[in-house]
């Protein structure tokens, strides 16, 4: 990444991380992956029960090998031969988790968390639960307000979402949001976290790179 780029984007990160801190979220910077995983491992206790939403960052920055390392009780939903009732356990059980981890789809300069779900059970998490939640986000999911999160996931995050998951939705084929009634729908449920009552219980961890849908 260019040097002048990364100064740009380092100082939307820090606007961001100020905002949000405002709004009793815990922000950070890390570097490189590296940084990231220490910076989870001083929040996450060893032996922790943890467990995750839906997001590819978590796999791009090696979170999850950290979670499957044996040094917490990962309630792991990506572990092959899962049946429905085994996802829907995960989901439930997440609840009760010390951490819960993913990402976001998009966060705003002022600090606001938006997110879109497909069966609820990642932003459901993330508002109730889980006695803390640590987002891992690329600087590419920063943006100015929520009109520009809500563009973001429209023409960005959602179809890329679709196409990864192979869904019958107008937008796995066109590349954009048709506002579709398909029961394939993974836009459902649409959330704005504003402001944390428990001053942080979220945490926010930023790298200067572009990472996830």
């Amino acid at each position: 990444m260019n040097e002048c780029v990364q100064w740009v984007n380092e100082k939307k990160i820090e606007k961001t991380i100020n905002n949000l801190q405002k709004n009793n979220i815990k922000g950070y910077y890390a570097k490189n992956n590296e940084e990231v995983i220490n910076i989870i491992k001083d929040i996450a206790k060893e032996g922790e029960m943890v467990s995750v939403g839906g997001s590819m960052t978590l796999f791009e920055t090696k979170v999850i090998d950290l979670l499957r390392s044996g040094r917490y009780n990962f309630l792991d939903r990506y572990e092959e031969n899962l049946t429905p009732a085994d996802m829907k356990e995960i989901y439930r059980k997440s609840f009760y988790a010390d951490t819960y981890f993913s990402s976001t789809n998009a966060i705003t300069e002022e600090g606001e968390i938006f997110n879109v779900d497909g069966n609820g059970n990642r932003v459901a998490a993330m508002l109730y639960g889980p006695d803390k939640v640590v987002l891992v986000v690329g600087v590419n999911k920063i943006v100015k307000n929520i009109d520009e999160a809500l563009n973001r996931n429209k023409n960005i995050s959602g179809p890329a979402n679709a196409k990864r998951l192979n869904t019958a939705t107008p937008c796995a084929k066109v590349g954009y949001c048709m506002d579709c009634k398909s029961d394939d729908r993974i836009c459902c449920e649409y959330t704005i976290i504003k402001r944390q009552r428990t001053k942080n219980r979220m945490y926010v961890i930023f790298i200067n790179d572009v990472l996830g849908f």
